[in-house]
């Protein structure tokens, strides 16, 4: 997830909001793949049915709580300096370029 740093700094709640939404979207998918893929036949997103569960079926959704996202942002941060793409490091990146309130808050708030 990113965020424009004046709309987090303004907006607090509603950026907290968003993050949860998205995190309890991904706790359904992961709980019940059968809703969500229906949900996006009905949403006109596919027309397949069997192609939209297998697909939801396939992507780990559940995982979020597992990973590290600090280690996410710092693997691909040196993978990209490394081909030349960007020039701060991994570190410059997360010291300036990231927030974990947000998701440790939710974390604890959604522990399931």
């Amino acid at each position: 997830m990113a965020g424009n740093r004046r709309f987090v700094e303004k907006n607090p709640v509603a950026t907290k909001r968003a993050i949860r939404a998205i995190l309890k979207s991904a706790d359904l998918c992961a709980d019940d793949p059968a809703r969500a893929a229906r949900f996006m036949v009905d949403k006109g997103f596919t027309d397949n049915y069997e192609y939209a569960l297998q697909a939801v079926k396939s992507l780990p959704y559940g995982k979020w709580r597992q990973f590290d996202a600090e280690d996410t942002i710092r693997f691909y941060a040196l993978r990209l300096k490394e081909i030349g793409l960007i020039k701060s490091s991994p570190q410059k990146i997360l010291a300036k370029g990231t927030d974990w309130r947000f998701l440790n808050e939710l974390r604890k708030e959604l522990k399931g």
